[in-house]
């Protein structure tokens, strides 16, 4: 499948302009329709330096298979790039030898309201990466909860709008989205995933619009990847949730990042990029097929620095 750019959404055809009408001073111009609107964000990124796939903890993870570290290094980069030419600060917490997952920066915390709620990984493999982060988010000025529970970060909790959304299932534990309600003061909605190709939240739900301009924010997500209560809970509260399907899901298509109008997504997720552009979004395809292979894609690689106490 080729690889798709953001203009290719667009829908406008350059050789077919109409001839601009000239304008009447006695009619007023009709307001320019709004369309989704950015707000610039802070990021927190590690370097692949190490990252391979030394051990399976996920359908993906195949261990042996060939990580082209070069190819890794410059998509991680590219998604870098992507994000300060759209006007989103981005820092780094320097990799450790032996840590080929560290990569994954968004399993380290979860960061609201200035907030850092740490985590506890469900594999002893990856457990170790929660002292580098720890020590980082000390060192930047920040105060950091250790979980009793099994927590994995922004892999599993999704704030939006006025409620954290919280999977379960593989990963994080339900005693964590407790730990995590009482740590934040905000009302954590359980969803129990079902489909271990998807066992964080973050590869089968992201967040398109987080609510802070008011109202409870909007969300993508693959119906399939949970349960049929969970599925009921998420149709109540997004009515208009943009659904994908399995094909642009297996993509790593919700595996993304919206700034509130630019999402940048996996370019082979190109039906649920179309959705979004018909809506007013500006897909930003960026290709970090090398990490799928250990089961992450853009978002698994990126951790929100939420500092807004509102």
């Amino acid at each position: 499948m080729s690889a798709v750019t953001a203009s290719s959404y667009r829908g406008v055809n350059p050789q077919s302009r109409s001839v601009r009408k000239r304008r009447n001073p006695s009619v007023p111009d009709s307001p320019a329709p709004r369309g989704p609107v950015p707000r610039r964000r802070r990021f927190l990124v590690c370097e692949p330096t190490y990252f391979d796939v030394k051990y399976a903890i996920n359908p993906w993870m195949r261990p042996g298979e060939p990580v082209h570290t070069g190819r890794a290094r410059a998509q991680w980069q590219q998604l870098v790039s992507a994000y300060r030419a759209h006007g989103h600060t981005v820092e780094t917490v320097a990799p450790v030898p032996g840590l080929p997952d560290m990569v994954f920066a968004a399993n380290a915390a979860v960061v609201v309201g200035g907030r850092v709620f740490g985590s506890l990984f469900h594999a002893p493999e990856r457990r170790p990466e929660s002292v580098p982060y720890e020590t980082w988010f000390k060192g930047a000025g920040f105060d950091v909860h250790h979980p009793e529970a099994v927590c994995e970060g922004e892999g599993d909790l999704v704030p939006v709008g006025r409620w954290i959304l919280a999977g379960t299932g593989f990963r994080t534990t339900r005693e964590a989205h407790h730990e995590v309600q009482e740590y934040f003061g905000r009302p954590v909605i359980g969803l129990t995933l079902v489909d271990p190709y998807f066992y964080h939240l973050d590869t089968a739900l992201f967040v398109l619009d987080d609510g802070q301009a008011g109202g409870e924010g909007n969300i993508a997500y693959y119906p399939g990847a949970f349960s049929p209560g969970s599925r009921e809970v998420l149709a109540r509260l997004y009515p208009d949730a943009v659904l994908a399907t399995r094909e642009d899901a297996m993509a790593f298509g919700l595996n993304s990042v919206s700034d509130g109008r630019h999402v940048f997504i996996a370019p082979e997720a190109t039906g649920l990029a179309g959705r979004l552009a018909a809506l007013g979004y500006v897909p930003v395809p960026v290709d970090l097929s090398e990490f799928h292979k250990a089961g992450g894609g853009i978002k698994c690689c990126t951790q929100e620095i939420r500092e807004n106490r509102s």
